[in-house]
C-alpha cells in the first residue's frame, strides 16, 4: 500500500475530510481489502471536495425572518437545518410550533425573535412573548433592546427590559441573545448594552436585526467581545452572505452567525477546517 496513487489518496483524504491520521488510514485499508487499491486522486476528491463543513454550521442560525415567509418556505428551512446540521432556526414567533415539530428528533434548535424589529415593545410584552414562544418550542431567544431608552439613557428600564425576558426563558431553560442593532448605536452605546445584557443574565450579545440601516461588522463584534468578555456568546448577524464574512467575524470573536445565506456559505465552506467552539455561546 506504497503506491503513488495511495500515498496521493491518503494527502486528499487528509485535506479534504479533516479527518486524523488514523482514520484516513483505518478508510484507506477498508478500500484496499475490497479490492480497491487503485484509488484515484480524481475519484477521491470528486466524492468528498463537496463535503459540508459540519464543524462550521455549528456556528449558523439559518434565519427566514421576512415578512411575507410561507409555511412552505419554514418546512425547506427545516429540511436544510437538518441536512446540513445548522445551530438552530431562526424564524417569527407565528412558525415556532411548526419548527419545533419538524425538528423534535433533531439537534437543531428553533431560535425566534421577541420585540422584533424595533424593540420599542413593553417589557412585560416581550417576557409574555418569551412565555409563548418557549410553549410552542422556542429553545432560543433573540430580543431587542429598547434602543430609545438606551439613547435616552435609562439604563435601568434597558436592564429590566432584558431581564425580563431572560426570567421568562429561563423557566423552559432557553437561551437569550440580545440584540442591539449596533447601526444605531456610538461605540460607547455599543459597550453600556452589551453590558446591561450581561449583567442582566442574557447569553449572547448580537449584533442586529437585519432590517435597520446596516449589519454586523467585525468592528462591532470585536467591540463586543471586548465588553462581555468569554463568558458570553456574541452573534453577529445581518449582511452575512459568505464564508469568508462568516469567517471573519469568528475570528474577531463570533460565537454564533446569524444568516439567510447559510446553505451557500457553508458549501463555501467545504473541505476546510472550523473552529471548535461551543455553539452554547462561551469563547
Amino acid at each position: 500500500m506504497n503506491s503513488p496513487n495511495y500515498r496521493a489518496a491518503q494527502n486528499v483524504l487528509r485535506k479534504v475530510a479533516s479527518v486524523d491520521a488514523q482514520k484516513v488510514e483505518t478508510e484507506l485499508k477498508r478500500y484496499v481489502e475490497s479490492g480497491a487499491e487503485r484509488l484515484a486522486v480524481k475519484e477521491a476528491q470528486r466524492e468528498m471536495s463537496c463535503v459540508p463543513n459540519f464543524a462550521f454550521a455549528k456556528y449558523i442560525d439559518h434565519t427566514l425572518l421576512k415578512p411575507d415567509a410561507t409555511r412552505g418556505e419554514i418546512i425547506q428551512l427545516c429540511n436544510e437545518a437538518k441536512e446540513y446540521q445548522f445551530a438552530s432556526v431562526c424564524v417569527n414567533p407565528t412558525y415556532v410550533k411548526l419548527g419545533a415539530s419538524l425538528l423534535k428528533t433533531t439537534n437543531v434548535k428553533v431560535c425566534t425573535v421577541i420585540g422584533f424589529p424595533l424593540g420599542a415593545t413593553l417589557g412585560k410584552v416581550k417576557a409574555f412573548e418569551t412565555h409563548a414562544a418557549c410553549d410552542d418550542g422556542a429553545t432560543e431567544i433573540d430580543m431587542v433592546i429598547n434602543i430609545g431608552e438606551l439613547k435616552s439613557k435609562n439604563y435601568d428600564l434597558v436592564e429590566a427590559d432584558i431581564a425580563a425576558v431572560v426570567e421568562a426563558a429561563k423557566l423552559s431553560r432557553a437561551l437569550v441573545k440580545v440584540i442591539l442593532e449596533t447601526c444605531l448605536l456610538t461605540d460607547e452605546e455599543k459597550v453600556i448594552a452589551s453590558v446591561l445584557a450581561k449583567n442582566a443574565g442574557a447569553d449572547f450579545v448580537k449584533t442586529s436585526t437585519g432590517f435597520s440601516k446596516a449589519g454586523a461588522t467585525v468592528e462591532d463584534v470585536a467591540l463586543m467581545r471586548r465588553a462581555v468578555g468569554e463568558a458570553m456568546g456574541v452573534k453577529a448577524s445581518g449582511g452575512v452572505r459568505d464564508y469568508a464574512s462568516a469567517k471573519k467575524m469568528v475570528e474577531f470573536g463570533a460565537t454564533r452567525i446569524g444568516a439567510s445565506a447559510s446553505v451557500k456559505i457553508l458549501s463555501e465552506a467545504a473541505c476546510k477546517t472550523a473552529p471548535a467552539t461551543p455553539s452554547d455561546g462561551k469563547y
